[in-house]
């Protein structure tokens, strides 16, 4: 562990994991809640989540070894344990952010939220892919067109 770092790495981890998961929680009860869920999830969240990031980087950045020119290098970064929660964190944070776009999104633009819940499991497990699929649902969404102009 760092020795800027006053919280072990694995209880940050363990913070962090099911704060982020309230936020899931909160889009996926989006329509009971919409404005709490969409500040919830969209703003407070990712910047907690924000902040434990910069404070992450800040304590293992300059005693972590690697960096961002190979993936080797990519590799050797990520043995530092504040590096790699880092890394983590910065996956939950954008995720999240990502998710609660996705709901504000499918919202004005009248695109029924049972549809978004699969593009939002989407983006919780794998991020790009989920983000791609709700991209294509907008794409084929017929309401679209209406809600945009």
């Amino acid at each position: 562990m760092s020795a800027v770092l006053l919280i072990p790495p694995e209880t940050l981890f363990q913070i962090a994991n099911p704060l982020a998961l309230t936020g899931w929680l909160a889009l996926a009860i989006a329509p009971l809640r919409p404005t709490w869920a969409l500040l919830y999830a969209g703003r407070i969240v990712p910047l907690a989540l924000a902040v434990l990031y910069a404070a992450l980087m800040l304590a293992g950045w300059s005693g972590a070894e690697g960096g961002f020119g190979s993936l080797p290098d990519v590799m050797r970064l990520f043995d530092d344990p504040s590096v790699a929660l880092a890394g983590w964190v910065h996956y939950l944070g954008f995720d999240l952010f990502i998710g609660a776009w996705t709901v504000e999104t499918a919202r004005r633009e009248g695109i029924r939220h049972l549809l978004v819940l699969p593009c939002l499991v989407l983006v919780f497990l794998f991020g790009p892919a989920g983000f791609l699929t709700f991209m294509a649902l907008r794409a084929a969404h017929p309401q679209r067109a209406k809600a945009t102009s």
